[in-house]
């Protein structure tokens, strides 16, 4: 048995790389001619020996060193290999620190926020910060119950957010799953959660996908008298249909007017941060009716960056509630939505002009949802959107002027 006065006198004899000097329980302390001194712990796993340091000599002392070697011999004793009890300590370490749930929660966004997109972030942090944290932060993952989860979530469906509950449901879920990956918690508890949710149907948002009540709109729409910017946004957004987060930032610099095309570039999209830094702008034909509308409002707003500027504030573009309260005004409110001019154009292409759906998806910035190639497929379609286009166009004026409803792509070129 050592003591620590034999400790501090051990030397090891200049003619051997090192001495050791043993204590019980297969503890020693390593000395070399250099006069370091190192405490280990030998054992055997399956037959073949091991060894596991225990510290410097006398940062960690006799005493401390047996009560390391006392806790080794009892993960020997559960079944647990002592050295790799440290390397997942080690792993545990370099992968985030703290064990609480606001911990992994916060190592999680910071870990997850260079792969999503600005707005992808500020949606998981609210959720984590303004439903999670202030009910769960303190505790550790690992000791949180289903039912506890489901508490804090139902508060969220007390709100009467049952949209919001099921997304803050897939944080939890997020944070969970890193929990278990980074070894701070043993299981995903948040499957279980939901079935256990009040059921969340989402609802369309109101469009005309009627021929006839889209020609009422499209009258409605030219007769509007609340300014003539918010007028052109309503003739474009029929004939265009792209998301209105688009169109209300379309830029003069990424218009050419002289080719009829319009490039709207790929970090603008409503892609992943990956597909946003990878991906191509998408390029959306220009029929002549819009460039004529561009060409009115040119003398406008040509002098500014934006298309569609903010009403006080010209260096911002347009609010997305201008199109909105302008439709409200017509008395389109709960009958059709700016984004509703998507489905109708989608609706009326496909079911009575007898567009293929590929054309009209890639025309949406859907590409590949139809084809199913993903990220393989890059297919634009581009010449088959001009003339797609033209031809709706001109199906709108007809719509527009009362003429009979069209019924095939035929017919419409008539």
């Amino acid at each position: 048995m050592l003591t620590d006065a034999k400790c501090r006198n051990a030397v090891c004899p200049p003619d051997r790389k090192q001495a050791r000097f043993s204590d019980a329980g297969g503890m020693y302390l390593q000395v070399s001619p250099a006069g370091s001194k190192r405490w280990f712990l030998k054992y055997r796993v399956a037959g073949v020996e091991k060894q596991l340091a225990l510290g410097s000599y006398p940062d960690v002392s006799l005493t401390n060193a047996r009560k390391a070697r006392d806790i080794a011999k009892l993960q020997k004793s559960e079944g647990i290999d002592p050295v790799q009890a440290r390397q997942m300590d080690k792993l545990k370490a370099s992968v985030g620190t703290g064990d609480t749930f606001a911990a992994i929660a916060n190592d999680w966004l910071e870990r997850a926020q260079p792969t999503w997109s600005a707005s992808h972030y500020i949606r998981e942090r609210r959720n984590v910060f303004k439903d999670l944290v202030p009910y769960l932060g303190k505790r550790a993952l690992d000791s949180i119950k289903p039912i506890e989860l489901l508490a804090v979530i139902q508060k969220v469906e007390d709100r009467g957010a049952l949209d919001v509950a099921h997304r803050v449901l897939q944080t939890a879920k997020g944070i969970w799953c890193h929990g278990v990956a980074t070894a701070r918690a043993t299981i995903d508890i948040t499957p279980s959660i939901k079935k256990a949710l009040k059921p969340h149907i989402s609802k369309n948002l109101p469009a005309i996908t009627d021929p006839q009540e889209l020609g009422e709109l499209l009258r409605a729409s030219a007769a509007y008298r609340g300014g003539p910017v918010v007028r052109a946004a309503l003739k474009l957004a029929a004939m265009l249909f792209q998301r209105p987060g688009n169109l209300r930032t379309m830029r003069w610099a990424d218009l050419n007017l002289d080719a009829g095309m319009w490039a709207i570039p790929s970090e603008d999209m409503k892609r992943t941060k990956a597909q946003k830094l990878n991906g191509q702008a998408h390029v959306v034909s220009l029929p002549r009716q819009a460039l004529e509308v561009l060409a009115d409002i040119r003398h406008l707003t040509g002098a500014g960056e934006f298309v569609f500027p903010g009403l006080r504030d010209h260096t911002k573009p347009m609010s997305e509630a201008a199109v909105s309260a302008a439709l409200a005004s017509m008395g389109y409110k709960d009958r059709h939505t700016w984004h509703g001019y998507r489905a109708t154009g989608r609706t009326i292409l496909r079911q009575v002009l007898k567009y293929p759906a590929d054309v009209i998806e890639a025309q949406l910035a859907h590409t590949g949802q139809i084809t199913h190639g993903g990220a393989y497929d890059r297919t634009t379609h581009l010449e088959d959107r001009t003339s797609m286009l033209q031809v709706w166009a001109d199906y709108l004026d007809k719509l527009r002027v009362g003429v009979d409803v069209i019924a095939s792509k035929t017919a419409s070129n008539s």
